[in-house]
């Protein structure tokens, strides 16, 4: 089955009732959203094995990898709803009114968050489920009240309809407005400049290449109305090995190391794709053992042909840099298609190479980790500081040695925005507490997160209203709130009302 290309007409089509559909649904309550959203968790599980077994199809992607993204993709769905029922999403201030004040009266002013308007959203070619048709971004637009647009992958195709059929089952059930939820394909770029620069878009949700997500950012910033592009794009997710721990856990932390490395053969943002050590005994040994278990692990097929093609492209300009050493590469299978296979690789380079070689820290997106080897912790600090944003930095080792270095972790706090402690990057617990996100350019805005209930707050935007009568204001904000909000009032927390 093939899908055709939206028109340039039906992208305006799907705008303009988006707007419609904005008008109305911006004013739904919590509880009404909240059903919305559930219903589309509902309608996802209710698609069973078809559902599995398209994405499958699609993507190359085992069938426990896509089972435990649909039950990513309809946890957050059902996280949200949970959030916006409760209600405190909209972070309600009031300051009421002291007209007797001196020497000026103080005016009664309200806030809360409300919905910014339709949102563009780019599925992803690496989560068929998870970050595309019903992901984050989706899930959290709708929860704060906003249409959204999505253009489907090219790469799983199929698998976006199958989810886009849910959720307009659930706008029916739930009796959403018609263009709450819009659909369309593009596997050229037309589309997806058509929908960006549309009058009626307020915000873009991307997760994809740098390329692709610097583009919509600097096209949206063109716009006579520039809008907020929130695109997760670039992360080589620095690892650093402090030595003295290094020299004692080498195998623990290389077999540890590895398997983050090969998971999913490699096409995750969180991939550990840089590896920071000071030369010594415990740095040769990681190496030996961390090649060893590279050796033995297998090609796979990658997502699709263009993933693949990428990687063996910038696999070998790596390579091919001057200073940079083949460490190990998993041997190729007959068995796979040799365009569509990612084959483990590490390799290693001085650190003095390293910084007068920017294309060295550029992510290579695959199963591949640069060791950058450092003669000592002063060299090490020096090459950090210079290293980009990124969605994670991890630091290996002990509680002792880490609180001897206490620098790095300032070092780090300014390069991304997860910090982690002997542990690996991939895996990304959904929970109130995650911050998926971090400085330029592993993401476009470092103040919001991709994941996690906050995400919500990227499609949203403060409003004050001075001297409302209650019966004027938003509900959040009435003196006689009977919805057991959390508020702040006058600079308390309080669930009750004014009266």
């Amino acid at each position: 089955m093939s899908f055709k290309d939206a028109t340039l007409a039906e992208v305006d089509a799907a705008m303009n009732e988006a707007h419609v559909a904005f008008l109305s649904y911006k004013n739904f309550d919590g509880k009404k959203r909240a059903a919305f959203l559930r219903a589309i968790a509902d309608e996802i599980e209710a698609l069973g094995d078809e559902l599995v077994k398209t994405a499958m199809g699609e993507t190359a992607l085992p069938e426990a990898r896509i089972i435990g993204e649909r039950g990513r993709t309809t946890g957050h769905c059902r996280m949200f709803a949970d959030y916006i029922e409760e209600g405190s999403w909209v972070e309600a201030r009031i300051d009421t009114a002291m007209p007797d004040r001196t020497p000026a009266p103080k005016p009664d002013i309200r806030k809360k968050l409300v919905p910014l308007g339709p949102v563009v959203v780019f599925g992803a070619a690496n989560f068929p489920l998870a970050y595309s048709t019903a992901g984050g971004d989706t899930a959290s637009a709708l929860a704060a009240g906003c249409p959204v647009i999505v253009k489907a992958h090219p790469a799983h195709a199929k698998t976006s309809e199958l989810v886009a059929g849910a959720i307009k089952k659930a706008m029916g059930k739930t009796g959403m407005p018609a263009g709450v939820f819009q659909h369309l394909h593009g596997a050229g770029f037309e589309v997806g400049q058509a929908l960006v620069k549309h009058p009626r878009a307020s915000a873009v949700g991307f997760t994809g290449s740098y390329l692709g997500g610097k583009a919509l950012f600097d096209m949206a910033n063109q716009r006579p109305t520039p809008i907020p592009v929130f695109a997760e794009m670039s992360s080589t997710n620095p690892v650093i090995l402090l030595p003295d721990s290094l020299a004692r856990d080498y195998e623990q932390t290389a077999g540890m190391l590895a398997s983050s490395m090969v998971l999913g053969v490699g096409q995750f943002c969180t991939n550990p794709g840089l590896i920071f050590a000071v030369e010594g005994d415990g740095l040769g040994q990681f190496i030996k053992h961390l090649s060893a278990a590279i050796s033995k692990s297998l090609p796979a097929e990658m997502l699709h042909e263009g993933i693949a093609r990428n990687y063996v492209k910038r696999l070998s300009e790596t390579l091919s840099q001057k200073g940079v050493k083949l460490e190990v590469q998993a041997q190729a299978e007959s068995k796979v298609g040799d365009k569509d296979q990612g084959r483990p690789t590490v390799a290693s380079v001085q650190a003095p190479v390293f910084m007068e070689n920017p294309s060295l820290a550029e992510e290579v997106f695959g199963p591949f980790s640069l060791i950058v080897r450092c003669k000592d912790m002063n060299e090490l600090n020096t090459v950090m500081a210079r290293v980009h944003g990124q969605l994670t930095s991890t630091l290996i080792g002990g509680e002792k040695e880490i609180a001897k270095h206490t620098n790095l972790i300032n070092i780090l706090m300014g390069k991304a925005g997860r910090l982690i402690i002997n542990g690996v990057p991939t895996g990304v617990e959904v929970c109130p507490s995650q911050n998926h996100g971090g400085p330029f350019p592993s993401t476009t805005d470092s103040r919001f997160t991709a994941v996690g209930t906050d995400a919500i707050k990227r499609f949203a935007r403060p409003v004050a209203f001075q001297n409302f009568p209650d019966s004027l204001l938003p509900d959040e904000l009435k003196n006689a709130n009977d919805k057991g909000i959390w508020r702040v009032v006058n600079g308390e927390m309080t669930r009750k009302g004014l009266g």
